[in-house]
């Protein structure tokens, strides 16, 4: 039986969920365009469309998770469903969408309640979705229960005119370098990091390079004496 159909049994009940949310349309195989795509997926259309808010009852254990963090958070005079913006259920999996003011106070709670226990967490990664204006930057953090064999996610989001959110280093000690890595490729500043600087990319880059509106002409690459050129200069196929 694999991680996620650990929870199934048979009886579970599939989560109501609304339709989803519409966000915008994607042309070609990226989404990005005037880059001299040469791979033939330049004309493909397709929407872009985020999975809606599930409703009760999640299935399984999903549903403990929810209510524990909802009394848990209570005890500590936080309102769930202010901290607490939607909860996804898709492909087996939970994902919390929890708003950035409450996130160190989500994430301590899960790690230190007693039925909840998510004593790690695996890192943090970002993704930059350009059609969700307002929140066009994702931070995705994905907690594993050792104690009681469970994994769930946490996401949360912040707009490009303001990229911070709180720093998770405090709780989870190991989000270190990763809060560092997506600082250096997306631009989340995770405030109250001990020391939030680039660690793959020169200190002195300038941008993001994983953000999609990074310029995809990049530099010259030397290799054996040959200078190859930049994706948006190289020989058009079609």
């Amino acid at each position: 039986m694999s991680e996620h159909e650990s929870h199934l049994n048979g009886s579970v009940p599939t989560p109501r969920s609304d339709e989803g949310e519409a966000v915008g349309t994607r042309r070609g195989m990226f989404g990005a365009s005037g880059t001299g795509d040469t791979s033939g997926y330049g004309g493909l259309v397709r929407a872009v469309r985020f999975p809606g808010a599930s409703h009760r009852p999640y299935g399984g254990w999903f549903d403990e998770v929810a209510d524990e963090l909802d009394g848990a958070l209570d005890e500590q005079g936080i309102d769930y469903e202010a901290a607490v913006d939607k909860v996804v259920v898709d492909r087996d999996e939970i994902t919390f969408h929890v708003r950035r003011e409450h996130l160190k106070d989500v994430a301590r709670t899960l790690r230190d309640d007693p039925a909840l226990r998510f004593e790690l967490c695996t890192g943090v990664s970002a993704v930059h979705l350009l059609e969700d204006t307002g929140r066009e930057l994702h931070a995705v953090y994905h907690l594993r229960s050792i104690t009681h064999n469970r994994l769930i996610r946490l996401e949360v989001s912040a707009p490009d005119a303001d990229p911070h959110i709180p720093s998770l280093v405090e709780v989870y000690p190991t989000n270190d370098w990763h809060e560092r890595e997506t600082y250096d490729f997306f631009g989340l500043v995770f405030d109250g990091h001990p020391a939030l600087t680039r660690i793959m990319m020169p200190d002195d880059w300038t941008g993001f390079p994983q953000r999609k509106d990074y310029p995809l002409g990049g530099i010259p690459v030397e290799y054996k004496g040959a200078q190859i050129p930049a994706p948006d200069q190289r020989r058009s196929y079609t």
